[in-house]
């Protein structure tokens, strides 16, 4: 799994255009906070019980095709990382993890959106 910093990911989704871009937030968080523009939401976690998607696997299969690169997002780019490394021993080969996230690390306050991560950087999102 390659690592790229939101603005990298940006600019490899706009040269890769056959790439998926995928949401692995959590519903709530998808619909509340907003999402990447041009993503497609399959949460890695969701609730009710929070306990990992067993399906996730199948559904990226059947966006990517097995063929196309997947870049993968979540909060802070931890959710992410996981399901990217779920995504690879399916054997999906090229995947990649959006560093930070849609919102970033947590400052010094404990607020996020404020030192990285894809609003931060000012990428396009949207909220539904």
């Amino acid at each position: 799994m390659q690592h790229l910093t939101p603005q990298q990911a940006y600019e490899f989704l706009q040269t890769n255009t056959e790439a998926v871009f995928i949401d692995v937030r959590s519903e709530m968080e998808h619909l509340f906070v907003g999402h990447p523009q041009g993503s497609i939401h399959i949460p890695w976690i969701d609730g009710p019980d929070w306990d990992i998607n067993p399906d996730f696997v199948s559904h990226v299969k059947k966006a990517a095709s097995m063929n196309r690169p997947v870049v993968l997002i979540c909060r802070s780019g931890r959710r992410s990382a996981d399901a990217g490394i779920a995504l690879e021993k399916a054997g999906l080969t090229d995947v990649y993890n959006v560093l930070n996230g849609f919102e970033g690390d947590l400052d010094d306050h404990h607020h996020r959106n404020a030192c990285n991560g894809w609003r931060h950087d000012g990428l396009p999102w949207a909220q539904t």
